[in-house]
């Protein structure tokens, strides 16, 4: 290992052994130390107090010392950004912003609050942005020197259009909405298992939804709707069978978890699992104004809806019943009654009907009732199908399908966490009685989107070309004076994000420009062929050996009761540092594997071999500075030291903040 490498693998030992955060107090209190100070300043990712930058805010519950999460890690990595190329049109905060627009809202807002905004974000920074938030992908070098040319005003729309109709759009996408439908082989916490045939179908249906461009609400209806025989055929079968729950549970468990998540997915109300247990009074006051009021009652309502579908198992091979496929099929045998009040036992409280009341009789069931405009099932209308045109007609349906998306692009929610909305605290001109006040930071705006999205025909894209084009995306992470993080909700400046694990590899590989060929259990070697992107596996486990403990150390989650985490850790940083198939592989310069940007960098000077490593590997040039310290340490004459140089520099480049973070 050179010199370089050893002085930051000691960094990294600084930072494995440091101690308490030293007290900050006063006006100083969260802000980023001086980088002179560091004990690594040229690398601060990886310093002894790397803690202050990444991970405190999150590893300590979300808030310290009056620092929230984003701004305490935003505040932190733009600290350790180096120089950006300028490149783009200034901002101008008196600009006019057409009504209804997203700006008109944030910039209203920030207006009336008394908040600046960040500058707008430079062409060189908007370009990887973009790429990465819509296609989890870096740019190719060739398209950030065109971009950053051009000198056409809609260049940045036409980069968006051009981002959308990629077909690594619909990888990016399918793998975040198969997170977010937790799609995979096995959920262990219920113990329901799809088998790889299940999870390959639901992916495969998923990817060809998006690539055909098909309506939002219509894919939620046939997740909801679907009648199937066979799961491994059926893709949307597979959402509600990965809400069975076993352990001996009685059937309304698993109504009621199918009616759980169906909600939270769909509508973003989580609280419909806890009403589901027991009525909000004494349970949810003080979280929800809505969830207060609801009885448990209601919520059987709710679940009644699912009360005749059966999930049964049918084996593939008669002999073999631990291998088998699912149905999801409505009023057959034993469910044609409504939801039965006649449980003691299962995963949740008792479910009795009053007393006295007998078997047969209405008291002893539950009719389908949607509990927001009291709709029941048509006549000749399975319970089901009633279910998915009430959800994908309500405009909480396409208020939390907006609200996922913003998060994801913003960092946070208009409501947030984007799960937790309070269907009564939602409408600006009947806002809530006080104590309880408006729960989105910008409800007229987060009506405003989800009004839009109905408009466009549920178009995911419309939404995402929506938000990407508007001057809010655009701002800058860096923020001209002093910030404060109490300006999170107004969406004044963009907040970083660590990339997913699967971005990193994948950035790896585009840049060193060798293409790994990855074999997925169940999937590879169910004839559906290798794959060259992290971005395009199936699911989240599974995939080969090394590979999978490098993206399990970016905590990408495991689909079942481990969401997708974007904080930082000492593992990551080792695994960037030395990880011998993921990083140490991009580096070689023989042999099959050989790092085809390395390879070109030999023939050139100094200076363009600097120049090439920072454009291909970080979307941008290097700084004067920057550019007489790398070039300085490589030698002129060919021959091993030369190559270790050109290695340790693109090595750098792996492991700083410029890389392993969108900003």
């Amino acid at each position: 290992m050179s010199p370089k490498r050893l002085t930051l693998l000691a960094a990294i030992s600084l930072a494995l052994s440091a101690g308490p955060l030293p007290a900050q107090t006063g006006e100083s209190a969260g802000t980023a130390p001086d980088l002179s100070t560091l004990s690594h300043a040229d690398c601060p990712y990886f310093g002894a107090q790397r803690e202050l930058y990444v991970n405190e805010a999150l590893r300590r519950g979300g808030v310290v010392r009056g620092q929230h999460q984003l701004t305490r890690l935003t505040e932190g990595v733009t600290a350790m950004l180096g120089y950006v190329p300028g490149g783009s049109r200034t901002y101008n905060f008196d600009q006019q912003h057409a009504a209804g627009s997203i700006d008109s809202y944030i910039f209203a807002d920030l207006q009336a609050n008394g908040i600046q905004p960040a500058p707008r974000t430079t062409d060189w920074e908007f370009i990887r942005r973009a790429t990465l938030d819509l296609t989890g992908r870096i740019p190719k070098s060739d398209r950030v020197l065109a971009f950053v040319a051009d000198n056409s005003p809609d260049k940045r729309a036409k980069l968006i259009e051009e981002l959308l109709a990629s077909p690594e759009w619909v990888d990016k996408w399918t793998m975040f909405f198969g997170d977010m439908y937790r799609n995979t082989v096995t959920r262990p916490s219920s113990g329901v298992t799809r088998f790889a045939q299940g999870r390959n179908a639901f992916y495969q249906w998923i990817k060809d939804s998006l690539a055909n461009g098909k309506p939002y609400n219509q894919m939620a209806a046939e997740m909801i709707d679907i009648a199937s025989t066979n799961t491994y055929n059926d893709g949307p079968a597979n959402f509600l069978v990965g809400s069975v729950v076993f352990n001996g549970a009685p059937a309304q468990d698993v109504m009621d978890q199918m009616t759980a998540d169906t909600f939270d997915i769909f509508l973003g109300i989580s609280h419909v699992n806890c009403l589901l247990c027991h009525s909000g009074r004494g349970h949810l006051d003080g979280l929800s104004l809505w969830g207060q009021g609801v009885t448990r009652y209601q919520a059987w309502q709710l679940a009644s809806f699912l009360s005749h579908t059966s999930a049964a198992r049918t084996p593939v091979d008669p002999a073999n019943a631990n291998v088998y496929y699912w149905s999801l099929l409505d009023n057959q045998k034993n469910y044609t009654a409504d939801y039965t009040l006649n449980t003691t036992t299962g995963n949740r409280p008792s479910r009795q009907a009053p007393t006295g009341c007998k078997a047969g009789q209405p008291c002893f069931y539950v009719a389908p009732q949607y509990i927001f405009n009291g709709n029941t099932p048509k006549s000749g209308e399975t319970y089901r199908t009633a279910l998915a045109r009430n959800i994908t007609g309500d405009f909480q349906f396409a208020r939390a399908t907006v609200n996922y998306l913003w998060a994801y692009f913003f960092g946070r929610g208009i409501v947030d966490p984007p799960d937790t909305f309070d269907p009564l605290r939602q409408d600006p001109d009947n806002p809530p009685r006080a104590p309880w006040t408006l729960q989105p930071s910008n409800a007229r705006l987060l009506n405003a989107l989800a009004q839009h999205f109905i408009d466009s025909g549920y178009n995911l894209k419309a939404t995402m070309r929506e938000i990407a084009n508007s001057d809010t995306y655009q701002l800058s992470s860096r923020y001209n004076g002093q910030w404060s993080a109490a300006w999170e909700p107004y969406f004044a400046r963009k907040f970083v994000r660590r990339l997913w694990g699967e971005e990193i590899v994948d950035a790896m590989a585009q840049s060193s420009g060798t293409y790994p060929s990855y074999s997925v259990a169940g999937y590879t070697d169910l004839g559906l062929g290798k794959v060259s992107f992290a971005m395009q596996f199936p699911d989240v486990v599974n995939t080969e050996g090394t590979t999978n403990v490098f993206l399990d150390t970016f905590l990408r989650g495991n689909r079942d009761d481990q969401p997708r985490k974007y904080e930082g850790s000492i593992l990551q940083a080792l695994n960037l540092m030395n990880n011998s198939a993921i990083v140490e592989q991009r580096l070689a310069l023989t042999g099959n594997s050989a790092n085809q940007l390395l390879l070109r960098a030999r023939s050139l000077d100094a200076g363009g071999i600097v120049n090439l490593l920072y454009l291909n590997i970080l979307s941008r040039y290097p700084s004067s500075d920057e550019m007489a310290k790398a070039s300085s340490a490589i030698p002129s004459a060919s021959g091993t030291a030369r190559d270790q140089a050109i290695q340790d520099l693109a090595w750098s480049l792996f492991n700083k903040v410029d890389f392993i973070y969108n900003y």
